[in-house]
């Protein structure tokens, strides 16, 4: 659905005469960026690419970032650590290949500090914002119930309702309904293997 038939889908479900669109909005909002918070599922996931041509000790960090997934550089995995972990580490100043980040504000600050290449994240996202009532964006493409029964949620504190415990509990079903799947999809089918314990040669 797109942003203006998800909000006339909302507005049905919750059948009152007194909520505006510009109010619908607001819930439609308030839905997504609960749902931000707490989902971690394929769409959200994105890869950000850093091009080194100079000493970096940091790097900033996407305006669209929620949460990391994972660093690398060249074939080598960059650990988070704790602010108190990575202060241990970088006391010698060195320059190299990058085992170890952690945040500080809006930066990424990393050590060994690379001098050239290309540093990777792969992050969750929040989802585009829908601005025109023709916008759709991933979750309403695959979630737009999710979407809805959030902001139902939402308008029945607002109005009172006495129907937000319904709304509620919808919201969750659904929620750990898409979670469950993105989880199950992570480990099984067929692309997924058993490794070996141990390797013999001939």
């Amino acid at each position: 659905m797109n942003k203006g038939e998800l909000r006339t889908h909302f507005k049905e479900l919750l059948n009152r005469s007194d909520c505006s669109d510009a109010l619908a909005d607001t819930f439609i909002t308030q839905s997504i960026t609960r749902i931000e918070r707490n989902l971690r599922i394929p769409p959200m996931e994105k890869s950000y690419s850093y091009a080194i041509t100079t000493t970096t000790t940091e790097v900033t960090i996407p305006t669209d970032f929620l949460e990391a997934i994972n660093m690398y550089y060249a074939n080598t995995s960059v650990n988070r650590v704790s602010m108190n972990r990575f202060l241990d580490v970088s006391v010698g100043g060195e320059t190299g290949t990058p085992l170890y980040f952690t945040r500080q504000g809006s930066k990424f600050k990393i050590y060994p500090a690379p001098t050239s290449g290309t540093l990777v994240l792969n992050y969750y996202s929040s989802f585009s914002v829908m601005t025109s009532d023709t916008d759709e964006n991933d979750l309403a493409l695959i979630a737009s119930d999710l979407i809805a029964y959030g902001a139902l949620s939402f308008a029945a504190d607002y109005f009172l309702d006495e129907r937000g415990q319904l709304f509620e509990g919808r919201f969750t079903q659904l929620a750990n309904e898409l979670q469950g799947q993105a989880d199950d999809a992570e480990s099984s089918g067929t692309v997924q293997v058993i490794q070996a314990s141990a390797q013999y040669l001939d």
